[in-house]
This record gives structure tokens, sequence and C-alpha cells, in this order.
């Protein structure tokens, strides 16, 4: 503070004993000054403590240096992973990066992008309530650039970076049914949600192509992708009839599987000799579980990173044009599906 106001660019100058232009090259175009004017101009600016207005320099340039990233919900580890891979790529390229949490809410999703709009941020990376919502057709009329993130979206009008949902249903259902299992649970839910519906399509073709009775694929839906959700899915695993009660479980996330693998260890069973589990995502804790999980890998950051790289092309290249990239899951075999000899 200078006799208890902010110290401004007038400060600057007159302790550097230089004009104002000298000072704004110092801080915009450094390489026209020289570096005996640089450094005077720097120390200047160190002994007074004068912080540059940031605000300021947005408003007369219509853009900041900052990314913004509103995720889905803040307690889950994958979004985590795949804000960390957008830092990367932010870091990369000079730029900071906000993080905000929808919490699975449309209308604090909206809030969240009101806001950013008037931050001026440099681009928009979003994982969606619901990809149609129009206030993100709002965003695309405006000309923001903007990424989906881990969401699909059915027009071309911005650019997407997502998983194949459906193949991972796929591969987790076909897993277990080579493990001998022919009543299976999928968990997860709401079925709105655009993942859940899709592993839960890739875990029915399969199990279909496979000639397995449809009725015994059981869906169990859930309310979120928690884990108390997942503990209360195995309470009602538990009280099927025996003759109905799944042997394998597809969870459609790694909390949802975390959580059925603690209530099942709680009430005494066996995994996998009792009740295998699959998740989804092979979030870091995956492994690290008192039965390691079985789940389908998701490439965390690598999403991250790519979304980030498209939306700053949008947002740099002229010549830019949006693409859907899709990434490929991959089954990741644990102990919580381990191969044994079953009776048929």
């Amino acid at each position: 503070m200078l006799n208890g106001r902010t110290p401004s660019v007038k400060d600057v100058a007159a302790a550097a004993g230089v004009s104002l232009g000298t000072v704004s090259n110092v801080m915009n175009r450094p390489e026209v000054v020289s570096a005996r004017t640089r450094e005077r101009v720097e120390r200047a600016m160190a002994e007074l403590g004068f912080v540059r207005n940031e605000s300021a320099r947005q408003l007369r340039a219509g853009t900041s240096r900052t990314l913004a990233y509103v995720m889905l919900d803040g307690t889950n580890p994958f979004f985590h992973d795949v804000a960390q891979g957008i830092e990367f790529a932010a870091e990369d390229a000079d730029l900071s990066l906000f993080i905000c949490n929808s919490n699975s809410r449309a209308a604090r999703e909206e809030v969240h992008l009101d806001r950013l709009l008037q931050q001026r941020v440099q681009g928009i990376l979003i994982t969606p309530v619901d990809p149609a919502a129009p206030h993100l057709d709002e965003l695309v009329r405006r000309g923001v650039p903007l990424v989906i993130v881990d969401r699909v979206r059915g027009a071309d009008s911005c650019c997407s970076v997502a998983v194949d949902d459906v193949l991972g249903g796929r591969i987790a259902v076909e897993h277990l049914a080579e493990q001998g299992h022919t009543r299976v649970a999928f968990i997860g839910g709401p079925e709105s949600i655009g993942q859940v519906h899709e592993r839960l399509q890739g875990a029915r073709e399969i199990w279909e192509s496979l000639g397995h009775d449809p009725e015994d694929l059981i869906y169990l839906p859930t309310d979120s992708l928690s884990v108390a959700e997942g503990r209360s899915a195995g309470e009602r695993l538990a009280g099927l009839a025996a003759r109905r009660r799944p042997t394998a479980a597809f969870c459609a996330n790694d909390l949802l599987a975390l959580g059925l693998l603690q209530q099942s260890i709680g009430a005494g069973l066996r995994v996998p000799d009792d009740l295998a589990i699959v998740g989804f995502d092979d979030i870091e804790f995956a492994a690290a579980a008192a039965v390691p999980l079985t789940s389908v890998r998701q490439p965390r950051q690598e999403l991250g990173r790519a979304a980030a790289q498209l939306v700053l092309d949008e947002a740099t290249n002229p010549n830019h044009r949006h693409q859907q990239l899709q990434f490929q899951p991959e089954l990741v075999a644990r102990a919580s599906t381990a191969t044994r000899a079953r009776a048929l």
C-alpha cells in the first residue's frame, strides 16, 4: 500500500523516472524495452508492491488468461482427474484454470456459466447436466469457445471429448459372463445421466448377444452415483430371493462399486466368491480397495488435456473446425472378479 492506497501505474512511472508508456511496455511488450530500463521499472514495482489490474486489462482486451471447467460432481475423483488434465494443458499455454462444480444441478450450472461470461474467460469446458440445454446453445451463439467433456451433443455446434460408454458396458458384462456368471446386476442411475444410459445399453446388448435371458440382467437403479447409493444397492441385492439373486454386479461407476464392496464385506460375503464386482472409471481408489476392484478404465487426464487443447485451438485458430473425439475404454481385471470355477 502507498499511503493507505494501492499503488498505480503512475506511481511506478514516477518512482522509476519513466513515462507511463514505458511502464505499459514493460508489462505488455517487455522485448521493446532496454534491459536496464526494464530492471528499473520492475524494481520500482517490487518496492511499491504494485500488482497490475488484470480485470482492467481483460476489459480492454475482451478476454482473460483463464480457462474454466464446470464439472458435474465435485465429490467424484473421476472429475478431479479430468480437471488435472485440463490444468496441465492450461499451464502449457501459460493460462490459469477456474474450476466450478454444478453438483448435478442445472440451475447451478447456469449460474456458473453466467459468471464465467462476465469474467471473459478464454474458453469454457463443461460436463453438463444436459448436453442439449439451451444455455449451452447461447454460449455457442455468443461465440464463446466451448468443449463438452465426457458427454456428446447431437449437433456439431461445438467440440466434444468422450469415451465410448456403450463399449464400456459391453466389455464389463462380457468379462463377467466369461467368468461363468449367468445372473448379473447392473447398478446405476438415474438413467437420465447419459453415461448410465449408454453403459446399461452396452450391458444389455452383449448380454443378449451371448444368448442369456434378458431377465437375468437385473437393473437396480440408484438416485445418484455415490458410495452411499452403492451400499444401499448392496442391501437391496441381499433382499432378493436366492433363486433371483445375482452372483455378479456391474456398477455404473467406481464409487457405487466401492460402496457395494463395503456393504458386501460387512455382510460377511466373500468377494468374488459370493459376489463378483466390476466398476467403471478406474479411479485411484479402485486398485487400493480392500479387495482390489476390477474396473473399466477411462483415460481421465487424457480426456481433460484433449478437451483443453480443443478449446484453446478454437480460441486462437481462425481456421478451427469442431471435432468430436471419442476414446476407447479398457477393462482392468483385479481380484474382485478373479477367475474361478463356477457351478453351472
